[in-house]
């Protein structure tokens, strides 16, 4: 049996997410990845029910606004991370189980954990969510599959660490959800007419900001509802339409064709998730280790390790990226 400390590393990739949110049990929302903050790129994803930064965690950095430790504890669920390599999925559950909109299920498991330590502290909601079997096997399943074990006492103190928190709103506030903080952070009041990722852009920015020329080792990702099941609920409306009518319109005659194009293609991205999720679950080492016992019997492993060698000696030393 896994002990609560066995959690693994989790790729940041739209795709696991996504995979990640179903193993909960969770309907109707779905993780896109974000290749700009530019209002133009939410126009086809709304609604936008949360965001999950990815970002190198530099110790002792200031709270970029006030902690929250009142009353609004009891309305806002936060779990302080108890356990190493938990933020992924703390990330995640904390923007599912603060939605309140009718396209997100929840499912059993989390509604049943979120009954259950709602009226907890931070530090034992965090407690509850790292002891449970359900959320640290969907969170391991996750796994890449790894050819070597190593030793993370060799890890030293200027190995870079990465960190996922979530932004969204709530109750007409902008909240910061980082497990490693006492409570979440308060960004201020978000206006009537205002659209909460205008609020949350220049945050994020000022965030990338901080760090030096050229650091590019970031990922944003979008909690969205279900684009398959926006899509046909559109295309259910306009079939309904032409129904009633009898007859196509100017507007349902182009948006039928294209609605039904869109569902195919969120098939065909779910069908390369699962597909992806196969690879990297998949053990590759007896199929590379007969590939470079061949490659030795036909003396042609030496020159491809040396032509390996000259090729990385031209590109320089790499940054790791996530």
């Amino acid at each position: 049996m896994e002990s609560a400390g066995d959690w693994c590393l989790i790729e940041s990739d739209p795709g696991v997410f996504t995979q990640l949110i179903k193993k909960f049990g969770a309907k109707g929302v779905q993780v896109e990845e974000l290749w700009t903050i530019e209002d133009s790129i939410f126009e086809n994803l709304r609604p936008v029910h949360g965001l999950i930064f990815l970002f190198k965690y530099l110790q002792h950095e200031e709270p970029s606004g006030p902690v929250v430790t009142d009353d609004r504890l009891e309305k806002i669920y936060f779990a302080k991370q108890v356990i190493n390599n938990a933020c992924a999925t703390q990330a995640i559950i904390s923007l599912l189980l603060n939605c309140n909109h009718p396209d997100v299920d929840l499912g059993p498991e989390l509604s049943k954990l979120k009954e259950f330590s709602m009226s907890f502290d931070p530090k034992m909601r965090g407690l509850t969510l790292s002891n449970s079997q359900t959320i640290r096997s969907a969170h391991n399943s996750m796994a890449q599959q790894t050819l070597f074990e190593f030793d993370p006492k060799m890890a030293t103190k200027d190995d870079d660490a990465y960190h996922f928190i979530a932004y969204m709103p709530i109750e007409g506030k902008l909240y910061e959800l980082d497990g490693l903080r006492e409570g979440p952070i308060d960004h201020g009041a978000i206006a009537p007419e205002q659209d909460w990722l205008d609020v949350v852009r220049p945050i994020i920015l000022k965030r990338i900001n901080v760090y030096t020329e050229g650091e590019i080792h970031f990922n944003l990702m979008a909690l969205v509802s279900d684009r398959k099941m926006i899509y046909e609920r559109q295309l259910e409306e306009h079939l309904k339409e032409v129904q009633m009518l009898g007859m196509e319109t100017d507007i349902t005659e182009n948006e039928i064709p294209k609605l039904r194009m869109f569902i195919e293609y969120e098939d065909a991205k779910m069908a390369r998730y699962q597909l992806e999720m196969v690879r990297r679950r998949h053990n590759y080492l007896p199929f590379i280790i007969t590939l470079l016992k061949i490659l030795a019997e036909e003396k042609k492993l030496l020159p491809l390790f040396e032509k390996a060698k000259e090729r990385a000696a031209k590109k320089g030393p790499k940054k790791m990226k996530v």
